[in-house]
């Protein structure tokens, strides 16, 4: 049975209307239990993901966040999808195991998948772990290994090869997240805005061949084997799509801090990279293009990009704050480290930072 770690308590979960799924999983085939009752996973800020028991065994519950969504974002049907083809390829996919496609269950749609048992680490590095001179170098080992795995899918082989839409991934990329970032922005800040953006127009790079990308991949999405941290499961797939690899690697590295990196690269709170004492991100740039066989001559693009998306990605939860879509004390401060974030992309572009 799995631990009470890493779990609400039951006044402390996000409530659901329990009955109606209780009602439309046996109108299904399936029986929600009562008792164990379902318990929301602690972490994360965006979709919300309960352990609950269904015919007898654990399983997972999730769907998007409560309010008003981004169009295309949190995309129930496109995760499903993916977890119910990608385990064929690689065993550390847990398998989506039922889609519910009705919103008026429960407000949205939602998706059970299969529970895999393990060690999360999220923004701080468990105790245990912090006096293990060898666990940087392995967990480093294992997100470059990892994420070059699924870069290496053969799409066709395991029918998503119609997934997304590769061609035009960047040019796509740099005018949407644009347009959002205006959308979201802090006032006063156009300007930093408008020199990112430039740059990005300006610098843009041909495109590498379409690969399966995670987009936010990072270690808190993977649970590790807590015996030699090998990867059981990646999780957080709503994002998935097909595009250019080099630009879901730059995902991975946005969260790959350094000591000196500026405040906001730490107050985001989203890998320990200090911590964990993980090899540098040049270390690390290197070491996936021996993995991958990739080219990296082009990666100052994909790095600037990858860091806009999420300084933009701050920015718009901090606006659900800020227009009063949640009141969780948690979202109060993320306009100012999207900001932050923004400020850094801008040193990086001017080749002051890496």
């Amino acid at each position: 049975m799995p631990t009470e770690t890493g779990l609400r308590s039951a006044a402390e979960s996000v409530p659901l209307d329990w009955e109606a799924v209780r009602t439309y999983l046996a109108a299904n085939g399936h029986r929600l239990d009562a008792d164990p009752p379902p318990r929301q996973f602690a972490g994360g800020l965006a979709n919300l993901n309960y352990l609950i028991y269904l015919d007898g065994k654990p399983a997972v519950l999730r769907r998007p966040p409560m309010g008003e969504l981004p169009a295309g974002a949190y995309d129930m049907a496109r995760e499903f999808r993916i977890l119910s083809r990608l385990p064929d390829a690689l065993p550390f996919i847990a398998r989506g195991l039922h889609l519910c496609d009705e919103p008026s269950i429960i407000g949205q749609r939602f998706q059970i998948i299969e529970y895999r048992a393990g060690l999360v680490i999220r923004e701080h590095l468990p105790p245990e772990l912090a006096h293990r001179p060898e666990i940087g170098a392995r967990l480093s080992q294992v997100l470059l290994e990892t994420i070059a795995a699924i870069h290496a899918v053969d799409t066709k082989a395991v029918g998503l090869d119609d997934l997304g839409r590769p061609e035009g991934f960047l040019v796509r990329g740099v005018s949407g997240w644009r347009k959002r970032g205006l959308a979201a922005k802090e006032d006063g800040t156009d300007a930093l805005h408008h020199d990112v953006g430039t740059w990005l127009e300006r610098n843009i790079v041909p495109e590498g061949k379409p690969a399966l990308l995670h987009n936010d991949f990072k270690l808190n999405n993977i649970i590790l084997n807590p015996d030699d941290f090998s990867p059981r499961a990646v999780v957080d797939w709503d994002q998935g799509t097909r595009g250019d690899p080099l630009f879901d690697f730059a995902t991975l590295i946005t969260y790959w801090i350094h000591a000196d990196d500026p405040p906001a690269m730490h107050d985001m709170e989203q890998m320990p990279a200090v911590e964990a004492c993980l090899c540098s991100r040049q270390e690390a740039v290197a070491e996936y293009s021996r993995i991958s066989g990739r080219d990296m001559s082009n990666f100052l693009f994909h790095r600037v990009l990858a860091m806009y998306k999420l300084s933009v990605i701050f920015l718009q939860l901090g606006l659900r704050y800020r227009m009063g879509a949640t009141q969780e004390p948690r979202y109060a401060p993320l306009t100012g480290i999207g900001t932050g974030i923004l400020e850094f992309t801008h040193e990086i572009a001017q080749g002051r930072a890496f």
